[in-house]
């Protein structure tokens, strides 16, 4: 992290854009405070209390800071170099003329560094007026063009002439420019970069053009939808009008060609847009091909076209866009968004992205992100640990190692090889067919694996190296992709006669002249999720850049199956430090932000300490909620109306008279609570489970005298259909009053496509119950050994709990804070939180929930004392 103590002062007043609560005033005070000096900062606010703003408005009032105060500090400058020679200095001889020479030369290098600064912003700023005059002037001069047109043409022109004349006045107004840029030449196109070197030097020519990047803010969270939110905070902030915003995306999110978003796999949206910048000069007027030809050969992409994208990303400096304007806005200027939003990077004030993106180096290095002197901010950043690891964890089957194999004969007797001989398997055989012995799971250090898999003598950064430069990824599926219908069949063992590469081009010659081809292969054709497995050296690679991180940072997963097909290897991040470490090292300040950052304890330990940071370098800030102490009812329940003890262990989770109680009480609870009853189960089976009983009981059919039933679905598609229904009937049941039905209750999982993102504000939320500790499987070997490597590398907490336990124990609270915080949105809100289980009556368990829950959490021992609360509690709120 750089030194980069900036002496301003903490503000009195902040601009908002009504006047914040004390909460959001001190947080904006301790956030500036903590940029200005140049620290890690910890903020926690709860959903509701206007984190956002205050982010926004917090840091940005620091970098107007900042700026204002470096064109002071070079104007001082500057008047004191021209002053200093016409000073007169006698006692010149008396002074360390080398202590003199490196004052000076600091001076003259922080002199330079300002000027740059300021220059590259009065560049921008100059740069957007001439672009918004520019515009303005293009559409007034197509407007009067078309006005004279259509004054010659009125008289005698018929009504279709008319409309499309209409039409056309209309997208003018509302900002079309496209036509403008239908007819470039081709000598815009931008050239490709075939290698690593041309990639870099291609990345600072065209992608950043050679700007300075002046101090900026990056703020990153977990999903674009979150992203956009945040961009509309900014929009309506007092900084909204004045701030140059860009938001980063992949190219699933950003890319309107056609041709590229149709495909399913991000790997090959990536590789078939750099496939149509290959090559384009070669390809331009090639032997007199028409436009049309070339296009359908994939000869280039209409959008990536220079001028387009500099005008493009003028206009994305000149208006803060969400990432649908940034779309819509790619396709009227017929430029790429992108590579637009890339190039716009150096001039922002503030750029928007998601976690990947920054956490991963190789993607923050090409996307030409530079950390040093800048600020980063880290929003939703509870599950940043878990983050960080999976982002880096990779996993290949059997399958993708035989496929990658077949394709790359100069792999046969080396790496690829080995790794098939490390699970009991042949090169020669298909993996369907090859049956490895019983199933079972190992860990193993890098070390260990490298040695067993015998690849402990192959330098893993010479190939890693070699892939690179060859491009032999991309090259493998271009080949794969032309012969698409045709897999590579691997013969049995009797008949090994040809190399993997041989038989393909054998099959080639036999689809000719038989379509009939058989191919043992195509069952792993596609992946789970869909996505086309033609060319899996990516995953390949990106394996094998992964065992070449430290011995004790890593673990390797081998999952033997009965086919090697289903086997597979999966390399585990355990040090998520080791990717956090130059972000922390590079950047001015980082600032992790959350609703709830609780526990913080082994976040600091994990991520910050084991980064370098000390102590003394961490700011801390934890607010409380903006509603009244009386508009939250938080309570832990030991046991239910018959007097069953509510233990959700394991154990005895399905005992018949725990689920019938369970039952009891949440038709107790449709009866004293209005609206909406959101009710958390640790996991989809136990959902399940209970579903199932409560079905046979006819529990569920007294639940639904008051309460409509509605589960979360499990495909993500249904989430938003499932929640319109489930809050369309609390909606008519509180408009209409008709018979018993009070509103609706909703059985969500934790960790599921409910726990997170989505609001239960007011009346869809009243209630939100909690059923057990969502504990993770305590037999995972993942797990395991992620405890164990925590046992073996950190201290005991003070407790005597080993960090493996605390570990575990947090991943449980992380997931219900989650959960229980959907409730409550706003200053008005109200709801009550129903913890049902012993265990969260214990000190330790209660002490991780968020602060503003737990200082006021009852904890009720018998169901007679909480039934009279939670009746006094809705009934004072009517």
């Amino acid at each position: 992290m750089s030194d980069s103590d900036s002496g301003l002062t903490i503000p009195k007043e902040f601009p908002f854009p009504f006047e914040p609560y004390d909460i959001q005033k001190s947080f904006m005070s301790k956030l500036y405070a903590c940029l200005s000096t140049g620290k890690i900062g910890i903020f926690e606010s709860p959903t509701g209390t206007g984190k956002s703003l205050s982010l926004i408005c917090g840091a940005l009032k620091w970098l107007r800071d900042l700026q204002e105060q470096q064109k002071k500090e070079l104007e001082s400058l500057l008047d004191n170099g021209s002053s200093k020679g016409n000073k007169n200095d006698n006692t010149t001889a008396e002074v360390d003329w080398i202590s003199e020479f490196v004052q000076k030369k600091e001076k003259e290098e922080k002199l330079e560094k300002i000027k740059q600064e300021q220059e590259q912003i009065k560049k921008n700023e100059d740069r957007v007026k001439s672009f918004r005059k520019k515009k303005i002037r293009g559409g007034k001069r197509k407007r009067s063009k078309l006005d004279d047109d259509f004054d010659d043409l009125m008289t005698t022109a018929s009504s279709d002439i008319k409309k499309a004349f209409e039409a056309e006045m209309n997208e003018i107004e509302n900002g079309d420019f496209s036509s403008d840029f239908e007819n470039k030449d081709d000598e815009l196109l931008l050239l490709d970069c075939e290698s690593d070197e041309e990639n870099k030097e291609c990345r600072s020519e065209d992608e950043n053009g050679g700007e300075e990047h002046i101090t900026k803010i990056y703020y990153c969270s977990r999903t674009h939808s979150q992203l956009s939110q945040f961009v509309r905070e900014v929009i309506k902030s007092p900084y909204g009008d004045d701030t140059r915003v860009v938001s980063l995306g992949s190219r699933q999110n950003l890319c309107v060609n056609d041709a590229v978003r149709r495909l399913r796999s991000l790997n090959l949206m990536n590789d078939m847009c750099l496939d149509m910048q290959k090559n384009k000069k070669s390809v331009r007027d090639k032997d007199g091909e028409s436009a049309a030809k070339r296009k359908n050969k994939g000869g280039g992409c209409p959008y990536y076209k220079r001028e387009a994208i500099e005008d493009f990303k003028d206009n994305m400096l000149m208006d803060i866009l969400d990432m649908e304007e940034i779309v819509k806005t790619g396709k009227q200027m017929k430029a790429c968004p992108y590579y637009g939003t890339r190039f716009s990077i150096p001039a922002a004030e503030l750029v928007v992205l998601p976690y990947n993106t920054l956490l991963h180096k190789g993607t923050r290095e090409a996307c030409g992100i530079k950390l040093e002197g800048n600020v980063v901010i880290v929003d939703e950043a509870h599950n940043l640990l878990e983050t960080i690891n999976n982002i880096h964890t990779v996993e290949v089957t059997g399958a993708q190692i035989l496929r990658a194999h077949s394709q790359l004969t100069q792999y046969e007797n080396s790496i690829l090889s080995n790794l098939i001989k490390f699970f009991g398997g042949k090169t020669e055989m298909s993996g369907d067919k090859q049956f490895i012995g019983k199933p079972e799971t190992k860990l193993w250090s890098v070390n260990n694996f490298l040695f067993q898999s015998k690849l402990d003598n192959i330098n893993l950064f010479e190939v890693l190296n070699y892939c690179q430069k060859s491009q032999v990824s991309r090259k493998l599926h271009g080949f794969a992709e032309k012969y698409q219908q045709t897999e590579v069949d691997i013969k049995p063992e009797k008949e090994k006669a040809h190399s993997g590469v041989s038989n393909f081009l054998k099959e080639i010659t036999q689809k000719n002249e038989n379509q009939n081809v058989n191919s043992d292969v195509n069952t792993t054709k596609f992946s789970e999720d869909g996505t086309v497995l033609r060319s899996p050296m990516m995953l390949i690679e990106s394996f094998l850049a992964a065992l070449t991180n430290a011995n004790k940072d890593g673990r390797i997963v081998v999952s033997k199956q009965a086919l090697l097909s289903q086997s597979s290897l999966k390399f585990l991040m355990m040090n998520p430090a080791v990717h956090f470490t130059d972000i922390v090292k590079d950047a001015r300040s980082v600032i992790v932000a959350g609703g709830t950052m609780q526990p913080l304890d082994e976040f600091k330990d994990q991520l910050f300490h084991a980064s370098g940071v000390t102590p003394e370098q961490i700011v801390e800030y934890s607010c409380g909620h903006v509603i009244p102490s009386d508009h939250l009812l938080a309570m832990s329940l030991a046991t239910g109306p018959s007097g069953v003890e509510f233990d959700f262990t394991y154990q005895t989770r399905e005992n018949s008279k725990l689920l019938n109680e369970l039952g009891l009480l949440l038709s107790n609870i449709c009866q004293a609570v209005p609206g909406g009853v959101v009710c958390f189960f640790p996991s989809y089976d136990y959902q399940r489970i209970v579903y199932s009983h409560w079905e046979k009981s006819g529990t569920l059919l007294r639940i639904g005298h008051k309460k409509r039933v509605f589960q979360e679905p499990k495909k993500a598609s249904e989430v938003d259909h499932v929640l319109a229904e489930y809050s369309s009937c609390i909606q008519r049941s509180r408009a209409l009053s008709v018979g018993s039905l009070t509103g609706a209750i909703l059985f969500c999982v934790v960790g599921g496509k409910m726990s997170e993102g989505i609001n239960f504000s007011d009346e869809l939320g009243r209630c939100v119950v909690m059923v057990g500790m969502p504990y993770p499987n305590i037999k995972s070997p993942e797990l395991q050994e992620k405890m164990e490597y925590l046992n073996a590398n950190f201290k005991v907490a003070e407790d005597g709990r080993k960090p493996g336990q605390v570990h575990y124990e947090n991943l449980c609270m992380k997931a219900v804070n989650q959960s229980i915080g959907r409730a409550i949105r706003h200053r008005g809100d109200y709801a009550s939180i129903i913890l049902l289980d012993k265990r969260y009556g214990k000190p330790n368990v209660a002490s991780k929930l968020p602060s503003w829950i737990s200082k006021d959490l009852q904890k009720m021992e018998k169901y007679s004392s909480a039934v009279a609360v939670i009746s006094k509690f809705f009934a004072s709120k009517k």
